[in-house]
């Protein structure tokens, strides 16, 4: 099938060549073409430009985008949008004063969700799933990563990446499915780290393995949750495998998680809401992606990371949106985007990279999605017709999204 696109008036995250990510002073240019076009075809981007090189020919669709904005679709590098039931009485109990560790310590959060999950089937969870990631498509995200770790059984978390497989088969979206055993302690294992770590290493992820249902692996990084030392030995477990890491860590205390992530080679460490200066100095250079997730910010109170000080010291930075029951019931990236300029006090052109070309980096996608490049996928988000994408995180409550592509499909 082949798209033409025309009249666009802005083009955005344009690269020629095929840019991995950007960092530092880099994520604050956002290469885009005025008045242009672009052409798809076998769900491919096949060429772009300015009007004035416009092709003709017959195509099987032709857009006109006439005062309005194209740029690659969102790429959400950090997920929990495969669970079952939601947590409201927690965002009540949040309102009337009780904290995140309060609310965990008497049965909530993940465990909470664990239960219902592990109570609820295969199917059902995956009819509660897909109409969330169907809401996201909507909302112009074109990749998604999903994690398990509402399981924390054996059964529960492979019922839980099935679900996750059953997604990628059925729908368009590019999805990666993240392992996610090490969430939290099941009450049982609570005085007994080391049998849930074995039970992990042991009996989960050779199940895992043998039905090729994870790409990466994951664990919470915390005080009160996974130690440095229990994280890296499921890091490495997880490398036996195949499974690269990508990691939860600072979202409330920093004990050195950072470093032993970079140690380790984790594609990416996400939350950050605490940043020390030796983890600054421990990403430098490094090959891991920091991950922000400002809407969880927003939505638990807690701060936001700290984006400025980051891209001053060079890093680069990737935004997601956490979609999960207890702390983030929301996968909008637009909203994402918004608030990271809003809060964080990132630039329109630094939202925008972060959640694009760096988000498919943080997913290990970058060859094929995040930017508007010849051969990459046609995953790409039209605009209602604006003044300036500045608009996009600016009118932060409204829909401009007008149409959504994604794979070279109309959704």
């Amino acid at each position: 099938m082949k798209i033409l696109i025309k009249n666009i008036k802005e083009l955005l995250q344009v690269r020629e060549s095929n840019i991995n990510k950007v960092s530092g002073a880099e994520m604050a240019v956002l290469p885009k073409i005025e008045n242009a076009f672009l052409l798809i075809e076998n769900n491919l981007i096949a060429d772009f430009g300015t009007m004035r090189n416009c092709p003709d020919g017959n195509f099987d669709k032709t857009i006109d985008a006439t005062g309005k904005a194209v740029l690659p679709t969102w790429v959400d590098s950090h997920t929990h949008i495969v669970y079952a039931g939601n947590r409201v009485q927690e965002f009540v109990d949040r309102i009337n004063g009780l904290s995140y560790e309060e609310i965990a310590n008497r049965g909530g959060g993940i465990l909470n969700s664990a239960k219902k999950l592990n109570a609820t089937s295969e199917d059902e969870i995956y009819n509660q799933s897909k109409l969330r990631l169907e809401e996201v498509m909507q909302q112009g995200t074109g990749a998604v990563e999903i994690k398990s770790g509402y399981g924390l059984t054996v059964e529960g978390e492979l019922k839980m990446l099935r679900v996750i497989k059953r997604l990628s088969e059925n729908y368009p979206i590019k999805i990666k499915s993240t392992f996610l055993g090490a969430h939290a302690f099941p009450m049982e294992y609570k005085e007994n780290h080391s049998a849930y770590i074995n039970l992990i290493i042991n009996e989960m992820l050779p199940k895992i393995a043998k039905e090729s249902l994870a790409d990466y692996i994951d664990a919470f990084l915390e005080t009160g949750y996974f130690s440095i030392e229990e994280t890296e030995r499921i890091m490495e477990a997880g490398k036996q495998f195949g499974l690269r890491a990508k990691i939860h860590v600072n979202q409330f205390t920093a004990i050195d998680g950072i470093k032993a992530c970079v140690k380790h080679d984790a594609l990416s460490v996400d939350h950050l809401e605490i940043v020390t200066d030796d983890d600054i100095i421990a990403l430098k250079d490094s090959k891991t992606m920091p991950v922000a997730l400002p809407s969880c910010s927003y939505f638990i109170s807690i701060p936001y990371t700290p984006a400025r000080r980051m891209i001053s010291a060079g890093l680069p930075l990737a935004l997601a949106s956490d979609f999960n029951p207890g702390t983030t019931p929301s996968g909008n990236m637009n909203f994402v985007v918004a608030t990271a300029c809003i809060k964080m006090k990132m630039t329109p052109e630094e939202a925008i990279n972060a959640a694009t070309i760096n988000g498919a980096y943080a997913m290990g996608i970058s060859e094929t999605h995040g930017s508007i490049t010849k051969g990459k996928s046609a995953s790409i988000i039209i605009t209602k017709p604006l003044t300036s994408y500045y608009q996009l995180p600016y009118a932060f409550g409204t829909n401009l999204i007008e149409q959504v592509i994604i794979e070279g499909k109309l959704i």
